[in-house]
C-alpha cells in the first residue's frame, strides 16, 4: 500500500467518529482503577483495537454503500464513493487492519479477544444484512456499545454494572434514533433512495421512540447512581452529576429539533461548546468524586 493511499484509507476509516470508542473507558473510570498505570495502559490498547475494528468496518460499508452514497448531498465526497479510493484497496486494507487488531485483542487476553471478534461479526452482520431490518437496525448499533463498554472491564478483569451497561445501551438508543429522524428530514422524499431502511420510519415514529429512550436513560442513570451496589463500592455521591446528563440530552434534543442537527453524533459533539463543555464537566465531576471516595 503506497504512502499516498494510506491517508485516504485513513479517513475512510473515519478516525472523527472513533471518539464513540471511549465508552471503553467507563470500566477503568468507575471500578476506580485509573490509578493504576498498568491498566490505564491495556484499556488504551484496547480502545485502538476497537478503533481498527470500526475503522475496518467503515472500509467495508463504504464499498457496499457506494452507489447509494454517491446520492447523497455529504456521503458523496468519501474516499470509495468518489473514486478516491479504489474498492479493492478499501477491502485489502479492512482485512489487513482487522487481522492486526484480532491478534492484538488476543495478545492481550482470550476475553478481550472474543470479545473483539464477537463485535467485528455484529458489525459486519450490521452492515450486510441488520441494517435493513426495521427497529433491529438501532438496537444493533446500540448492542455495540455495550460490547464496547464491556471490552473496556474484560480488558483489565473488572465487571461493569449491569446499570451502567443499560445507561449506555438507552444512550445509545437515544443517538441512533436522532440520527435516523436527521436524515429522514435532510432527505425528505429521497430518504430510502439513500438508505431503505428509512422508508419504515416516520419521524413521528421516531420522536415517539425517542421520548422513550430519553425518560428511560435519564432514570436509569439516577438508579445507576443510587443503587446499594454503586453506593457501597463505587460512591455514594454519583447522583450529584444527574445534572449534567438532564442537561446534555435536553441540549442533544434541543439541537435535533431546533438545528435539524443529530446525523452525525460525534461532529454534534465537537462542534457545539455548550454540550461538549458539559460532557467534559460530567467527566469531570465523575472523576473527582470516584477520587474523593477512594
Amino acid at each position: 500500500m503506497s504512502g499516498g493511499v494510506v491517508p485516504v484509507v485513513i479517513e475512510s476509516m473515519r478516525p472523527r467518529q472513533w471518539i464513540k470508542n471511549l465508552i471503553i473507558f467507563a470500566g477503568l473510570i468507575f471500578s476506580r482503577r485509573f490509578t493504576h498505570p498498568g491498566d490505564v495502559a491495556v484499556v488504551c490498547a484496547a480502545f485502538l483495537i476497537f478503533c481498527g475494528l470500526s475503522g475496518a468496518t467503515y472500509l467495508l460499508n463504504d464499498v457496499a454503500d457506494a452507489p447509494e452514497d454517491r446520492r447523497h448531498a455529504y456521503k458523496r465526497a468519501r474516499p470509495v464513493a468518489s473514486g478516491r479510493l479504489p474498492a479493492a484497496t478499501a477491502v485489502a486494507a479492512a482485512l489487513i487492519v482487522a487481522a492486526a487488531a484480532l491478534a492484538a485483542a488476543f495478545r492481550i487476553g482470550t476475553a478481550l479477544g472474543i470479545v473483539s471478534l464477537a463485535y467485528l461479526v455484529l458489525l459486519l452482520a450490521y452492515s450486510f444484512i441488520l441494517k435493513h431490518v426495521v427497529i433491529i437496525d438501532v438496537m444493533v448499533i446500540a448492542v455495540g456499545f455495550v460490547m464496547r463498554a464491556a471490552a473496556g472491564g474484560v480488558a483489565i478483569g473488572v465487571e461493569v454494572s449491569p446499570w451502567l451497561l443499560i445507561c449506555t445501551i438507552l444512550l445509545a438508543l437515544f443517538l441512533a434514533l436522532s440520527k435516523r429522524r436527521h436524515e429522514l428530514v435532510l432527505l425528505e422524499a429521497d430518504a430510502p433512495r439513500h438508505r431503505p431502511i428509512l422508508e419504515e420510519y416516520s419521524t413521528y415514529l421516531l420522536d415517539q421512540m425517542i421520548a422513550v429512550v430519553t425518560s428511560s436513560t435519564l432514570m436509569a442513570y439516577v438508579l445507576y447512581s443510587l443503587s446499594p451496589r454503586t453506593v457501597g463500592e463505587v460512591s455514594g455521591n454519583l447522583f450529584l452529576t444527574t445534572p449534567f446528563v438532564i442537561y446534555g440530552i435536553f441540549r442533544y434534543l434541543w439541537l435535533v429539533h431546533r438545528r435539524e442537527e443529530g446525523g452525525s453524533p460525534e461532529r454534534t459533539l465537537l462542534t457545539d461548546g455548550p454540550l461538549l463543555a458539559d460532557v467534559l464537566l460530567w467527566a469531570l465531576a465523575v472523576v473527582l468524586i470516584l477520587w474523593m471516595g477512594r
